[in-house]
């Protein structure tokens, strides 16, 4: 499959070439145009209960969708168009099978064939502190993934054993052999910490690439919070029970 990213520095979409018979999975409402030789339907990952179960699963635990889209060109070569709804950026991963990929919510935009979608449990401190909750998603395969943003996407290359500390609302994937922990903001203690207005972070260590975005959702959510009549802005930067329900 051929494909190019269009206009990557403000409002990108992603044009994709399919062969016949070739197929592209995406998220619900992804597709922009496509050419009149090209099906699209919603389709599980997997069959029977596996796909019923991985579909609840991404739709009940991680806050995403119960179905992908699924594009294929049954009658012939064809293009495709496809983007996100927030205003932000895309792009490619390459992945070769040796490893997966993390993906925060919202994150997955598409993928080619030989790529699954799954739920992954974090664990206790991790989901309750991250502000992503107890599960993110981890794609896995051999194809290219194209992960979306709020903002865009910056990579952040770390050596062996080099470390970087990110704010958790700016995280959008990461290779799934790198260790993160949650920590305080702050080394001067949690009172400190929130009132940076930062909270917790996440220390990344190396080796690998980290892809975090320019912009913070949670942080729009507050302002535009902010400018309803009587609406109180709360910072949910700092994750917590109410991330939860």
């Amino acid at each position: 499959m051929r494909y190019k990213i269009l206009y990557p520095e403000a409002f990108p979409v992603v044009e994709c070439q399919l062969a016949r018979g070739e197929k592209l999975q995406a998220e619900s409402d992804a597709m922009i145009a496509m050419s009149d030789t090209i099906d699209i339907e919603g389709k599980m990952q997997g069959e029977g209960i596996g796909g019923i179960l991985s579909g609840l699963a991404r739709k009940f635990l991680a806050g995403e969708s119960f179905f992908f889209q699924e594009m294929v060109a049954r009658r012939g070569p064809g293009k495709v168009l496809f983007g996100h709804s927030e205003p932000g950026g895309i792009l490619d991963v390459e992945l070769d099978g040796s490893y997966g990929l993390t993906v925060q919510k919202n994150g997955f935009l598409a993928a080619t064939e030989g790529i699954t979608v799954d739920t992954k449990m974090q664990n206790l401190s991790q989901g309750l502190l991250s502000g992503e909750g107890f599960f993110v998603l981890n794609v896995r395969g051999r194809g290219t993934v194209f992960v979306s943003s709020y903002g865009v996407i910056h990579p952040i290359n770390l050596d062996d054993k080099q470390e970087v500390i990110i704010d958790n609302g700016h995280l959008v994937a990461w290779p799934d052999y790198m260790r993160y922990d949650i920590e305080k903001a702050s080394s001067r203690g949690w009172i400190s910490s929130f009132t940076s207005g930062e909270g917790l972070v996440c220390r990344f260590r190396g080796p690998g690439v980290v892809l975090i975005q320019t912009r913070n959702p949670g942080g729009f959510q507050d302002w535009i919070r902010s400018m309803l009549p009587g609406q109180t802005a709360s910072h949910n930067n700092s994750g917590g029970i109410s991330d939860f329900f």
